[in-house]
C-alpha cells in the first residue's frame, strides 16, 4: 500500500520520493492513489492560497498566481505538457502524423494557445473561487475541500480513459499503466472524488458530472484521432477534468 502511493506521487509530481517501479501491474495499482494524491496536492493549492489572503494580506489575483505558478513547480507542468502536445497534435493529417507531432519536444502554436488559455482559465476560476470562503475555520475548510475535490477528480479522469482506449503506440511512458489498470483500479481509485464530492453535496456532484464529462469528449477524441490513449492523452484529460470541474464549482457557488 505504501509504495503504491509513493509510485503515485513519483508518477504525478516532482517531489524527491523514491519509486519502486516494477512491471505494468504495479504501476497500475499505483494508479489507485492518483486521486488520493490530487486530493492532497488540490488542498494543498487552495489551502496556501487562503493563507496567503487572509493571513498574508496579499491580493488574490496575486495569491492566486503564486499558486498557479507553485502547483506547476509541484508536477513538472506535466499534464499541461501532455494538453500542449494533444492540441497541436490536431494540426496533424493522419494518425501517424499526430503521433509524430506528439512525439516532439518542441511546442508548436495550438499547444502554446492551448497551455496559456488554461493557465489563464484556472487562475480566473481561482480568482473566484478563494475569495467565497470566508476568513473562518468553516469557510477555509470548505474551500480546502473544494480544491481536494477539483484536484482529485482531474486525477481520477484520467482512469476510465486508460482503461477504454488501448494504448497507441508501441510503446511509452504511459503504456505500463494502460495496459496493465484493470476495472477494479479504477473503480477503487474512484472511491476518494466520489466521497469528497458528497461532502460538498450538489456542488460536488456536479463538479463530479462536469470532471467526467470532460473525459468523455477528451477520450473520444483521442480514440477518434489517435486510435487510442497515450501519456499525453492522460495529462490533457486531468487538466481539461481539473479546469471542468473548477468551472462547474464558480458556476454552482
Amino acid at each position: 500500500m505504501r509504495t503504491g502511493f509513493l509510485d503515485a506521487v513519483a508518477l504525478l509530481t516532482r517531489l524527491p520520493v523514491r519509486q519502486a517501479g516494477g512491471d505494468g501491474a504495479d504501476l497500475a495499482r499505483a494508479a489507485v492513489w492518483f486521486p488520493v494524491v490530487g486530493a492532497l496536492l488540490g488542498g494543498a493549492l487552495v489551502g496556501t492560497g487562503l493563507l496567503l489572503v487572509a493571513w498574508a494580506g496579499l491580493p488574490v489575483p496575486v495569491a492566486v498566481l503564486l499558486v498557479v505558478s507553485l502547483e506547476q513547480l509541484a508536477t513538472g507542468a506535466l499534464h499541461l505538457d501532455g494538453l500542449a502536445d494533444l492540441a497541436d497534435a490536431s494540426g496533424g493529417t493522419d494518425r501517424q502524423a499526430r503521433l509524430r507531432i506528439m512525439k516532439d519536444h518542441a511546442t508548436g502554436v495550438y499547444g502554446t494557445a492551448a497551455v496559456v488559455l488554461a493557465l489563464l482559465l484556472e487562475g480566473a476560476l481561482l480568482v473566484e473561487l478563494v475569495p467565497t470562503a470566508d476568513p473562518g475555520a468553516a469557510g477555509m475548510t470548505s474551500a480546502v475541500l473544494l480544491g481536494a475535490a477539483a484536484w482529485s477528480l482531474s486525477r481520477a479522469a484520467m482512469l476510465p480513459v486508460a482503461l477504454a482506449l488501448p494504448y497507441a503506440r508501441e510503446d511509452g511512458t504511459g503504456r505500463a499503466v494502460v495496459d496493465g489498470l484493470a476495472r477494479r483500479h479504477t473503480l477503487l481509485a474512484w472511491v476518494a472524488p466520489v466521497v469528497l464530492c458528497a461532502l460538498l453535496g450538489w456542488t460536488g456532484a456536479a463538479m463530479l458530472g462536469g470532471a467526467l464529462a470532460a473525459a468523455l469528449l477528451v477520450g473520444s477524441h483521442a480514440g477518434q484521432t489517435l486510435g487510442g490513449a497515450t501519456g499525453d492523452v492522460l495529462g490533457a484529460t486531468a487538466q481539461a477534468a481539473l479546469l471542468a470541474a473548477l468551472l462547474v464549482a464558480v458556476a454552482a457557488l
